[in-house]
């Protein structure tokens, strides 16, 4: 048989050799044993072949006492060593044997701290003793087996422990015989031992299976004493197993947990406590599972696919996350298992729990992430299939139900795909959230959509209202009104009709969507009450412009010429009859079709009333105008007050009298220019004393050519310088204007001359066409030049005459 190494557990001095117990657990690889495996110890007296027997039992190599050296300790402390060639796992150790002379009789606290230590760590313990101890009273393994029972009362062991007493140096007394001996001493020192209370009537049999075997003398039976030791050796295979010597498993601690238990055992043994083996299996449990907790927990941390799953979750969503992520978890916790397997189960289950709960904690964050990236994406996908479904034409409402529940149920499914099996999260708050998300995206398209019809509708009521109201304002007469309702009645029921469809995809509530359609009508009415406002403001300038075309131009809208024929009265009276209908039209807003007496009140009071010499009559109608309201209208849809309507008429007035000044004055040139020819009695003075010069002249013929060619140049001279034109705005100007003309068109006329006289025979007719077109052309230059000249006055009043 192989000898194992042995390594000293515990000194002389009674320190736990932690190093030297690491590296035997290493060598002989009881990590791996699991609950596997079984310890024996030997206790007895000294020198009585304790290590001798463990070395030929187990195969070990503990060191042996040298019989030609006399009797002395030959083992100090406590050894440990792995059995050879014994399955399963079995560990022996050695104990310093009792009754040494080098402790001496007093020092008998180690004794009793090993024991109570191979008790406490042992499934078997070998009681060595001598054969011809068995039946004395003073034998020296009482003491031991006393030390062994007081002990045990200190122990709180779930399980019973099995003591094998080995009869050394049998006799030829057969074991038959020995046995029952035996018992009935273990039997009295068990009754001799002090009890707690509640062990007091417990018998031995609770506490230990007892066995009893002989062995012969070594020394002098060699032989058979290898023999007998075989034979007990075969006892010890498959000891673990029910049944077998160390059958009773409960309180084992896992193999992987007998150094860090051994050592705990040992210094609360050192600190003379009572040691409570159930406690102390689940302070193992909980130490123990603890480390392997921490250390999972640290592998998980460092584990690459974890942190190649942790990275990726960091750019985007990750497909299959939650399954992923519960492999490597459920890896974790299976290495975790498998390691705290054979530990006590309500520390293992609950170190597990932390352990699963510091890693859901840990991946939480990431998960959170991925929901993140589920929530934006769906969010994302939401916007862009509603907004397609928009563009395309889709019912607002309709639309808005069916890519939202399209993307939550993506969302759903993203989410089963992200679940941990292990945590089993929550993700409803997240869903929530999106769910918030969309509906505050469509309620903000659905606003801006709404905003966007309003102001859709509204541009068209404005293109539709603004232009058509501005021209029959400008028109203004006594169908302006009455045209302005029906073009507002027309136009706000398109609008509304319009709107209202549009509205019928937004699966809007009734009361919402009549105050929108209300909200138009009254937009509808405020822009032709603005529009009239600004009309208003301007009154002034429309009565004005208004005058002026009456005044200057005829029923066929052709320009009025001031010949002196007509009736300048009557056309002022009714310029100005037609300026006071645009102010009364313009006074008040009429949306409402509601009578009022208005234009009567201004006709009264500003047109019929006379300028000179007023009566009290008069003062008192003219007095109904010092108001700043009218009778019968509200004040909100006055436009012009009568205070201001009474001002703005004296306005006007001043502003167009001088146009009619300018017409009379025209008029009156017009008469002083058709009258041009000297009196008649101016005529016949000049027959009669001109007499002797008309005969003189018919006498000499010359005369009649110079006379004749006097007249043409005189005749080229009055179209060139347009006298009559010159004269018509006066004398003054008329002379002024000349005298600018003269020369230049004396010298034009010279220069046509000479051009004339120059000219071939053949050309003539080419000359006199192109002297035609020079009398034109100079003819056109003088008009030009004659309405230009002149900055006098008078010379506007065509202009306002026209305007």
């Amino acid at each position: 048989m192989d000898a194992a190494c042995s390594t000293q557990l515990i000194d002389g001095d009674g320190v736990f050799n932690v190093s030297g117990v690491d590296h035997f657990i290493k060598e002989v690889k009881l990590e791996e044993c699991g609950l596997s495996y079984a310890v024996v110890s030997i206790m007895g007296p000294q020198s009585s072949g304790k290590s001798t027997l463990l070395n030929h039992l187990f195969g070990t190599n503990f060191r042996e006492m040298d019989a030609f050296r006399g009797r002395s300790q030959t083992t100090k402390g406590i050894w440990i060593a792995r059995c050879a060639g014994i399955e399963p796992c079995t560990v022996v150790m050695d104990l310093e044997g009792t009754d040494g002379r080098e402790r001496g009789e007093d020092d008998t606290a180690f004794e009793k701290q090993s024991a109570l230590f191979a008790l406490a760590v042992s499934d078997i313990v070998l009681i060595n003793m001598w054969c011809h101890d068995i039946g004395r009273e003073q034998a020296a393994n009482k003491p031991l087996l006393k030390t062994v029972f007081q002990v045990m009362m200190r122990l709180f062991s779930p399980r019973k422990t099995t003591l094998m007493f080995v009869i050394r140096d049998k006799t030829r007394t057969p074991l038959e015989n020995l046995e029952p001996v035996l018992r009935e001493d273990i039997q009295k020192i068990w009754d001799s031992v002090p009890k707690p209370q509640a062990h007091k009537e417990t018998p031995l049999s609770d506490f230990f299976n007892v066995e009893v075997v002989a062995l012969s003398s070594y020394e002098e039976k060699e032989e058979q004493f290898k023999e007998q030791v075989y034979n007990l050796r075969q006892r010890f295979f498959q000891s673990v197993s029910p049944g077998g010597l160390a059958g009773d498993r409960r309180g084992v601690v896992p193999a992987n947990a007998f150094a860090f238990s051994a050592k705990q055992m040992w210094q609360v043994i050192k600190d003379n406590k009572d040691l409570d083996l159930p406690a102390h299996k689940v302070m193992v449990a909980t130490v123990r599972c603890e480390e392997i907790a921490n250390e999972k927990f640290s592998s998980f941390i460092a584990n690459e696919n974890w942190r190649e799953l942790e990275e990726a979750v960091q750019s985007g969503p990750v497909s299959g996350f939650g399954r992923k992520l519960s492999s490597i978890l459920q890896s974790c916790l299976s290495e975790y298992d498998t390691e705290a397997t054979y530990f006590e189960e309500g520390v293992r289950s609950s170190k597990r729990q932390q352990l699963q709960e510091k890693l859901l904690q840990l991946v939480q964050p990431t998960f959170q992430d991925v929901l993140g990236h589920l929530r934006s994406g769906a969010l994302e996908d939401f916007k862009n299939a509603f907004e397609k479904a928009l563009n395309a034409g889709e019912g607002f409402s309709s639309s808005a139900d069916s890519c939202a529940q399209s993307c939550i149920s993506k969302f759903d499914k993203g989410c089963e795909e992200a679940v941990i099996e292990q945590a089993k999260w929550d993700t409803s708050k997240t869903r929530e959230k999106l769910q918030r998300d969309i509906e505050a995206h469509i309620s903000s398209v659905r606003t801006a959509k709404l905003s966007e019809l309003t102001t859709l509708y509204e541009s068209k009521l404005n293109v539709a209202l603004s232009g058509p109201v501005e021209a029959l304002l400008d028109g203004a007469n006594d169908e302006t009104w009455p045209a302005i309702r029906k073009l507002l009645r027309r136009e706000g029921e398109l609008a509304v009709h319009g709107l209202s469809n549009a509205l019928s995809g937004f699966d809007m509530d009734k009361e919402t969507q009549n105050k929108m359609l209300t909200d138009l009508e009254n937009y509808a009415r405020g822009l032709v009450e603005t529009k009239a406002k600004e009309e208003a403001g301007r009154a002034l300038m429309r009565m004005k412009d208004r005058f002026a075309t009456i005044f200057s131009h005829d029923s066929d809208s052709m320009p009025r010429v001031w010949t002196g024929k007509e009736d300048i009265r009557a056309i002022t009276k009714m310029a100005r009859s037609a300026s006071l209908k645009l102010l009364s039209v313009m006074a008040v807003i009429r949306l409402d079709d509601e009578l009022d007496n208005i234009e009567k009140t201004l006709t009264l009071a500003l047109f019929n009333s006379p300028s000179n010499n007023a009566t009290s009559k008069s003062i008192s109608t003219i007095d109904s105008l010092a108001s700043s309201t009218w009778e019968q209208v509200a004040a909100e849809k006055t436009l012009i007050t009568p205070v201001q309507c009474k001002s703005l008429w004296r306005q006007f007035k001043n502003e167009t009298e001088y146009t009619v000044t300018q017409a009379i004055s025209a008029q009156e040139a017009n008469r002083r220019n058709n009258n041009w020819l000297p009196p008649p009695w101016a005529i016949l003075a000049l027959v009669v004393l001109g007499f002797n010069e008309f005969m003189t002249l018919l006498r000499n013929p010359l005369w009649l050519g110079v006379l004749f060619v006097g007249y043409l140049v005189s005749k080229a001279l009055w179209v060139q310088l347009n006298i009559s034109g010159e004269f018509r705005n006066g004398a003054l100007p008329g002379l002024l204007s000349l005298s600018t003309k003269f020369i230049p068109t004396v010298m034009n006329l010279l220069k046509k001359l000479a051009e004339e006289g120059q000219a071939p025979p053949t050309n003539s007719n080419q000359s006199m066409n192109s002297s035609a077109q020079s009398d034109v052309t100079t003819n056109g230059e003088s008009s030009s030049s004659s309405s230009s000249s002149g900055s006098s006055p008078a010379k506007t009043i065509p202009i306002d005459t026209s305007g």
